[in-house]
Order: C-alpha cells, then sequence, then structure tokens
C-alpha cells in the first residue's frame, strides 16, 4: 500500500471519530454551532473516502482506455469534493437562520468548547501529515482533503470561542452567527478548492514560473544549431505533461538526435517529478 492510500485512509478514520463526538455533544447540549460543524465533518469524511478511491484509481497504469493514465481522476475527485463543501456551507446558513428567528438555550456549553478544541487538535495533526504526502506526491486530492481539515481547524476554534463567549456573557444569539461565519469560510475554500481542481481538466497550461523553469532546463541543451518552439505544457493529477518541437541539424544521424532527446527529456524528468516529455524532433 503506497503512502498516498494510507494517509487517506487516516483520513476517513480521524472524521469517523470527529463526527460520533460532534453528533453526541451538539445533541446533547443543543448548539447549532457544534451540530453544523458535525455536518462539516460528514462532508470531510465523504471527501476522505472520494480522496481515497480517487488515489488508488489515479495510480493505475495507463491502459488501452486511458493511455495517458488516470491522473484526472484525483482532478474529478477535487470538483467533486468542492460541491460537498458549498452544499455544507448552504446547511449550515440554513440551520443557523433558524436558530436565529427561534432562539434556543444552549446547555453544557463547556462540553462543546472541549469537543471543538479536541477536534481542531486532531485536524492540525492530520491536515499536517495530508499535506506532506500530498507536496512528496503532487496529489490535488490529497491536497484538497488536507484543504478541508485545514478549514475545520479555523472553524473548530471559531465555534469553541463562540460558545465560550455564549457561556460568558449568556447570549444565546452568539452561537447561530458563529454558525455563519462558519460557513461563510466553508464557502471561500469550495471556490478555492474548486477553481484548482477544475482547471486540469481544461488541459490548462502549468504555471509561469514552472514553465519558465521549464524553458530554462530546455535552452540548457540548445547549444550551437539546436532550436525548440511550440513548448505545451499541462497537468493531470499529480503528473505534469510537457511537449514542444526541436530543431536539429539534418546532417545528423538518428542516433545523435535520439541522443540529444533522451538527454532533455531524461534532465526534465530530474527536476521535475511525475514528469512525461514528448519532443517532436524537425530539421531546419
Amino acid at each position: 500500500m503506497n503512502s498516498k492510500v494510507k494517509i487517506a485512509r487516516l483520513s476517513i478514520f480521524s472524521n469517523s471519530l470527529l463526527i460520533l463526538l460532534k453528533l453526541v455533544v451538539g445533541f446533547f447540549s443543543g448548539s447549532i454551532s457544534i451540530k453544523s460543524e458535525a455536518i462539516h465533518s460528514f462532508m470531510d469524511l465523504l471527501a476522505s473516502i472520494i480522496a481515497f478511491f480517487s488515489v488508488r484509481v489515479s495510480d493505475t497504469p495507463a491502459d488501452d482506455k486511458h493511455p495517458y493514465g488516470h491522473g484526472k481522476f484525483e482532478n474529478i475527485s477535487g470538483v467533486l469534493e468542492a460541491f460537498l463543501i458549498f452544499a455544507a456551507a448552504v446547511w449550515h446558513i440554513f440551520e443557523a437562520d433558524k436558530k436565529i428567528i427561534h432562539p434556543a438555550v444552549i446547555e453544557n456549553a463547556g462540553w462543546g468548547v472541549l469537543i471543538m478544541c479536541i477536534s481542531a487538535i486532531v485536524n492540525i495533526i492530520v491536515s499536517k501529515k495530508l499535506y506532506k504526502v500530498a507536496k512528496q506526491t503532487d496529489s490535488i486530492a490529497l491536497e484538497a482533503d488536507a484543504l478541508h481539515l485545514k478549514t475545520d481547524v479555523y472553524t473548530s476554534f471559531g465555534v469553541a470561542t463562540g460558545l465560550l463567549l455564549m457561556w460568558i456573557t449568556k447570549i444565546h444569539l452568539l452561537d447561530p452567527i458563529v454558525a455563519i461565519l462558519v460557513a461563510i469560510l466553508i464557502l471561500k475554500e469550495s471556490y478555492e478548492l474548486f477553481a484548482k481542481a477544475y482547471a486540469p481538466l481544461l488541459d490548462t497550461s502549468l504555471p509561469e514560473k514552472e514553465i519558465e523553469k521549464i524553458r530554462l532546463v530546455i535552452q540548457e541543451h540548445c547549444s550551437g544549431n539546436i532550436r525548440y518552439h511550440g513548448l505545451r505544457t499541462r497537468k493531470a493529477g499529480n503528473y505534469n505533461y510537457i511537449d514542444f518541437h526541436l530543431n536539429l541539424e539534418e546532417n545528423l544521424t538518428v542516433k545523435e538526435a535520439h541522443h540529444i532527446c533522451d538527454s532533455i527529456e531524461n534532465d526534465l524528468k530530474s527536476r521535475f517529478k511525475y514528469t512525461e516529455v514528448t519532443i517532436h524532433v524537425e530539421n531546419f
């Protein structure tokens, strides 16, 4: 089992545990913000399950139906997760509005504060592990999952603060107000995740900084009469795809041209992880 699958499984386990704790304390205390956080964690659980299956599929070798591999399954996963987060935010706002119109007394707010703090600490630990593996493997699915949990950290601390202030001031409107603020953060998260996950589905180019680095690597090999043009890049899951045209002198042998192309390809692959390079050779 690879590192991506292992960390995705850990995320499923931690989210399942947090959902149980939040639901118990939410119904026990009557706090809408804690119940909203439980729903948010449920969405995180669905996202973790989606991420788990997407990283398993994305790492399978290319086949006849998918000759360019299965990397875009991770991008589809990210888009689905963005919609789940958006749905959670809408639910937060709907429930909070009801509590503003019909305020409810919150009991045992201290337990709510404790559970939110525990939730934040657990998510800090798991999200850091997810980010680490996501960075090592350039996985958009794991990065999306980590983003969920990172937002959960902020919202959990926000809910804990709201409950604590309500406990001290006895102003029960603070609970739904905090829930709405949580929803706004979740909406922002869903937009950012959707934008990042959806772009590769349209074969958007790699970031300009990365393209500039690619140009510099190619130019290192363009001595004498060697030239290149038509550089194109795209991303699918954690894989980068680079292709361009290379102009060589027509008196070179096939073996010599192949050696030049291999040198450029190996150099690019050594500097950029998970990269496929296609070079179209042309004569002057």
